[in-house]
């Protein structure tokens, strides 16, 4: 005898791994997986203006157009790396919308179980100097307040050296090769359960406290090429209430609010 057990279309063994992930982060809103997609922050983005529910999840084995800051491409492993968006509606002013990066950023140090593993100011997840994984938050904003934002995710957990572009072999790593444990699914549920954690306390209190303590950029000499194309250098002291860089240089202090940041020493 048929059962409408029987006639559901099976679950793909990425939906059952994301679907485990989520709920022991203590998320109860569906999320969705797909084998392979342009890019997850683009379908959580779609999601999040046709009201898709905050906390939803959106994560893939492979992205063939993942973006990273200001237009760059990103590039993975096929089923090495964690590739995860997340839908968020933040209770937040539009100019402190770029605390979400710092805070997942906190999150993904965390959940990465690496001591070497901290943050490049704004949103590089690294180990050294080389880079491990990044963050990209896009907000869309209506009648000037957020109506809803999105944290994508990327980072190399289990990729191996010839796995990178010949280009990136010296300055890119994973956090196998750093001496993590390289489960994609393990790392995904910690960061989830860090990221919540720290969203509810409520956000954006605190934020800025925290990603102080994983930031490698602090008290180094550094070049920022900011938004207009301009460049500050200057020794990093400090953020400010809203996340931006506190430099200071010959002609006094500096405040950079978006960029590139290039560490000098």
């Amino acid at each position: 005898m048929s059962t409408l057990a029987d006639n559901r279309a099976p679950v793909s063994p990425g939906q059952d791994s994301l679907a485990r992930s989520v709920a022991a982060a203590g998320i109860d809103v569906e999320p969705v997986w797909f084998d392979e997609v342009a890019s997850t922050n683009a379908v959580a983005m779609e999601r999040a203006a046709e009201g898709a529910p905050e906390w939803t999840v959106i994560a893939a084995g492979h992205q063939t157009a993942g973006r990273g800051r200001q237009g760059r491409s990103w590039a993975d492993a096929p089923g090495r790396s964690l590739l995860v968006s997340v839908v968020l509606r933040p209770r937040v002013e539009p100019e402190r919308a770029p605390l979400l990066s710092l805070l997942a950023a906190t999150a993904m140090v965390g959940a990465s179980g690496v001591p070497a593993v901290r943050s490049k100011w704004p949103n590089d997840v690294v180990a050294g100097d080389r880079k491990l994984g990044g963050i990209l938050a896009e907000a869309e904003v209506r009648s000037g307040v957020v109506a809803h934002a999105v944290v994508g995710v990327g980072v190399n957990v289990a990729t191996e050296a010839r796995d990178f572009p010949d280009d990136l072999r010296d300055s890119a790593t994973s956090l196998r090769a750093e001496g993590g444990d390289g489960d994609v699914d393990a790392l995904l549920t910690r960061f989830l359960s860090a990221f919540r954690r720290a969203h509810a306390e409520p956000f954006p209190d605190r934020v800025v406290e925290r990603y102080t303590e994983v930031c490698s950029t602090l008290g180094r000499l550094v070049r920022a090429t900011t938004a207009d194309g301009a460049e500050v250098e200057g020794t990093a002291v400090e953020l400010d209430e809203r996340g931006g860089l506190v430099l200071d240089t010959l002609d006094g202090r500096r405040v950079v609010a978006l960029g590139e940041v290039h560490h000098l020493r």
